[in-house]
């Protein structure tokens, strides 16, 4: 049977996604040493999954809620955001995927001009069509009510019409071997396409996405032509970018956060 603390700890993952220790311990006016015996007993019965300095919720098959998601590592999503803008010149086009670390992309993309952005993400397109220096271009498809994605044949159908400066791509896990997974076929199939259509593709996605499994495959980091985190905690990951090419950036180490900013 779980404490009172620990359904209340479950309730809060998930309502926000994560959970911290530290954030945990003042909350319930306990000491980090107590709440890290609450997650790990958690974890154990499979509710609760480890991640640095916390967990978040457990599940192979089911994705966080998105406003929940907005909420995992919000500022090192911004930092990713804003180090993957600075790749992009004005006057370019581009895709942009599902995700919220696209989404934050999209958000550093706003004071560039001349942009032709073509997405399958309702919130992108909302979150930039006020922006006259940028044409937004939004697949047709069906909308998925969790989190405003456009998926399924026809908006695969749509990206093939394209070929893109660059791919603004996510995902929600990355394994040992580098390779890149997702909750939803059908979205899966959408940014296969998007990959397959883009002349350079830049992946985003922060450390806690190397903590999460999920079941359907979407490729490998080697497909991608820069991998821009906050931080690459495993060697393998960091051999393949080296043997694939694969610029790595990590903004964490640029704030002086870990050593080896880019391979």
């Amino acid at each position: 049977m779980l404490i009172d603390r620990q359904h209340a700890i479950l309730d809060l993952a998930r309502e926000v996604g994560r959970v911290l220790v530290d954030d945990l311990a003042t909350r319930f006016e306990v000491s980090p040493q107590t709440i890290r015996k609450d997650l790990n007993e958690l974890c154990d019965r499979r509710l609760l999954a480890r991640v640095h300095g916390g967990a978040v919720l457990a599940s192979t098959v089911k994705n966080v809620g998105y406003e929940a998601r907005r909420q995992i590592a919000a500022a090192e999503k911004r930092a990713i955001g804003e180090a993957a803008a600075a790749l992009i010149p004005n006057d370019a086009s581009l895709f942009i995927n599902i995700g919220t670390t696209t989404e934050a992309v999209a958000q550093a993309l706003l004071q560039h001009s001349g942009l032709m952005v073509i997405t399958n993400n309702i919130n992108v397109a909302n979150l930039m069509r006020a922006y006259s220096g940028i044409d937004v271009v939004i697949a047709g498809g069906q909308v998925r009510h969790a989190d405003g994605g456009i998926i399924g044949e026809a908006a695969v159908d749509f990206i093939r019409q394209f070929k893109v400066d660059f791919a603004i791509v996510g995902t929600s896990a990355i394994d040992e071997d580098g390779a890149l997974f997702d909750y939803d076929f059908r979205e899966v199939k959408v940014a296969q396409a998007i990959i397959a259509n883009a002349r350079r593709v830049i992946l985003v996605a922060d450390e806690t996405k190397f903590e999460r499994t999920a079941p359907v495959r979407i490729g490998s980091v080697a497909q991608a032509d820069v991998f821009v985190t906050d931080r690459c905690p495993r060697e393998s990951v960091r051999r393949l970018c080296a043997e694939a090419e694969v610029e790595l950036i990590e903004t964490a180490s640029a704030h002086g956060g870990h050593a080896g900013a880019a391979v």
